[in-house]
């Protein structure tokens, strides 16, 4: 990737997102890393329809984790796997209390130890909440960066590594939130909207042609 095409992906993204968002609802911090681990497989919008009732209905760490699992099933039953994720919400409620005072730890190795958190949400969490530089590849990532040429894997690791050696550490975490809403907005899986696209001079269409 040619170091001007760098410049150009952040110029565009700038102009496009200057001020990226995570499109997660949360208003504790306990409630992200939930929300990152339901999101798994699964849209924003629709973690927000179940988290909406789930943390109203449940709204401390310590009701979350006595809360009967069939009912945290039937509340996040719209985002699929909810089997899985159901007790995955009552681990880790379990593991803040008991493990870590309560409180969302910072590394990756603590955030890690917990069911259903793996590297992708130990980023998303350390990122967006306590501004640890990091770089969490989900699908639109890994779509966005394989059809701009910056990587050439389906790789997560292969391509957060790739990402981190070609732009600056302290962009990392605007740079992730900016490719998740470019790959979720304008450079969609099917159908990305290629026509006004300052990206098309160094796109690779063949990548956008398998909807990859």
């Amino acid at each position: 990737m040619m170091k001007t095409n760098i410049l150009k992906i952040e110029e565009y993204l700038d102009k496009l997102f200057p001020s990226p968002k995570c499109e997660l609802n949360y208003k504790k911090d306990y409630e992200l890393l939930i929300a990152v681990m339901l999101s798994a497989q699964t849209t924003d919008k629709g973690v927000n329809k179940v988290t909406s009732i789930l943390f109203s209905k449940y709204d401390t760490l310590e009701k979350l984790s006595k809360a009967p699992l069939d009912d945290i099933k039937q509340i996040i039953k719209p985002i699929g796997n909810y089997n899985k994720k159901a007790l995955n919400v009552k681990e880790i409620s379990k593991a803040l209390i008991e493990n870590f005072n309560s409180e969302v730890p910072k590394t990756h190795q603590e955030l890690e130890s917990m069911s259903g958190v793996g590297r992708k949400t130990a980023n998303v969490v350390l990122g967006e909440l306590f501004d640890i530089p990091s770089l969490a590849v989900d699908t639109h990532v890994m779509r966005v960066a394989n059809r701009l040429k910056l990587v050439s894997s389906t790789n997560p690791l292969v391509i957060e590594n790739k990402l981190k050696k070609s732009f600056k550490k302290e962009n990392w975490n605007k740079l992730h939130k900016q490719l998740v809403l470019f790959g979720r907005y304008k450079c969609k899986a099917i159908k990305p909207a290629c026509q006004d696209c300052e990206f098309q001079t160094f796109c690779k269409k063949e990548y956008i042609k398998k909807g990859s």
